[in-house]
């Protein structure tokens, strides 16, 4: 799967998160959940994934592109985000 991002944000993500984009290639799709966005009124579809890398949930914000997807944006969950997974899989 390609896995397509803007470089400016993927630099950002690593110098405050230490998370770069390239990443989400590695990230369990199995036992991921994914929900449409529609917090907002975007000019895409646009996805939020939960899912399991290196023993640790992440959220990745992502819009579909042919081949693959584009990642919006990537981090590690916080709690709530923790509980909700776990309630519906099992801790990472």
């Amino acid at each position: 799967m390609k896995i397509d991002y803007d470089p400016k944000k993927n630099a950002w993500n690593i110098a405050h998160r230490d998370l770069p984009f390239d990443l989400v290639e590695h990230v369990d799709w199995d036992t991921a959940l994914i929900r449409e966005d529609t917090r907002h009124d975007y000019p895409e579809q646009r996805y939020i994934m939960l899912a399991c890398l290196n023993g640790s949930l992440h959220v990745v914000c992502f819009t579909p592109i042919e081949d693959g997807i584009r990642v919006i944006s990537f981090r590690k969950a916080d709690k709530p985000e923790r509980r909700n997974y776990e309630r519906q899989y099992h801790p990472c």
